[in-house]
């Protein structure tokens, strides 16, 4: 059987070819090749391999590594303690990850308070600035308040500064070089503790210079001052934080508004009288009222066009507690003319 089952394979094998018309018998010699339509972009590179011959040419030879007319590439990473390729001229750096514009904060003049679209990026950071300058002036009103309330309702220490008037003079040199101290020199205002020393001076000779001045008014008039102002403080802080309009670009027009003012002041003491004490007082408020959402929108930073350092947590809380204390010398010169 199996002898039957070869000769039947081997004559298949040997008769099959023979069954195939020579029509439909495959001519190798013209087999199709296939050639590189980029061939003329290569401009004098090897042709690649593959192309050009016959469909049935063996495996394609190795190819060539690197075109002689280029150098070998070099390394990026050189070796340990060897020479820098030539022409390496360092890595460049990516702006905004060294220096004081690291965080998003913008550019910062340490010289200047008011940096230039200081963008508080970081909301952590925003809130632990506005709640750190908050507190600071919440402790420095609590001082002033003390005080007044000591000179309008103990009347031995109203007596006593009254027997002493070298003490206003005192009080308004300390005030007068802290003040000045804060405002010019930036290392002052920055380094603790000396900052919250000369600020804790100038607060009590600030409050000390209130209760004289106050203590010329009735309790009457004083409260209602003071209720006034903290009314109005609190309004325009609420409208500072939520409204659109930008108060930081206002900064020129209200340093010539003072200068206005302080002419103007200088006028009304040759022509005193009720009617101009009450215009005076009034534009003075009205001033001070700007430069408190000013004030204020400083400190916020985000999209306003200026903005304070976070490291101006004494000179933020420094401007919005005199924006306060004019705001109240302001109204209560207004009643205390109103009611003369």
């Amino acid at each position: 059987m199996a002898h039957h089952v070869v000769l039947r394979h081997r004559t298949v094998r040997h008769v099959l070819p023979h069954l195939i018309p020579a029509s439909r018998k495959p001519d190798w010699s013209t087999a199709p090749t296939r050639t590189d339509p980029n061939q003329q972009y290569y401009g004098g590179f090897p042709q690649q391999p593959g192309y050009g011959q016959r469909c049935y040419a063996p495996p394609y030879p190795p190819q060539q590594q690197m075109n002689p007319g280029y150098p070998p590439p070099q390394s990026l990473y050189a070796q340990p303690g060897s020479a820098p390729p030539p022409g390496f001229q360092g890595f460049p750096q990516v702006p905004g990850t060294t220096g004081p514009e690291m965080g998003g904060y913008g550019v910062y003049d340490p010289e200047n308070p008011e940096a230039k679209n200081f963008d508080f990026s970081d909301q952590s950071i925003r809130r632990g600035f506005i709640r750190k300058v908050y507190s600071i002036l919440t402790a420095q009103l609590s001082i002033t308040l003390g005080f007044i309330c000591l000179f309008m309702y103990h009347r031995q220490t109203n007596i006593w500064v009254k027997q002493h008037p070298e003490m206003f003079w005192i009080a308004f040199g300390v005030m007068l070089v802290t003040l000045i101290s804060m405002a010019c020199c930036g290392s002052v205002r920055r380094k603790a503790p000396m900052n919250f020393i000369f600020l804790t001076l100038f607060t009590l000779a600030q409050s000390f210079l209130l209760g004289i001045t106050t203590a010329r008014f009735s309790s009457q008039e004083v409260l209602l001052a003071v209720g006034i102002t903290a009314a109005v403080c609190l309004g325009l802080t609420l409208f500072a934080f939520q409204t659109k309009w930008d108060f930081t670009v206002m900064g020129g027009v209200l340093f010539v508004a003072v200068i206005i003012l302080m002419l103007f002041g200088i006028i009304a003491i040759f022509f005193p009288g009720k009617t101009i004490t009450i215009v005076y007082a009034s534009f003075g408020a009205l001033i001070f009222s700007i430069y408190l959402i000013y004030d204020t929108q400083l400190m916020m930073g985000g999209e306003h066009k200026y903005s304070i350092s976070p490291e101006e947590y004494i000179f933020a809380a420094l401007n919005l507690y005199l924006d306060i204390i004019n705001i109240f010398l302001y109204i209560l010169t207004i009643i205390g003319a109103s009611r003369d």
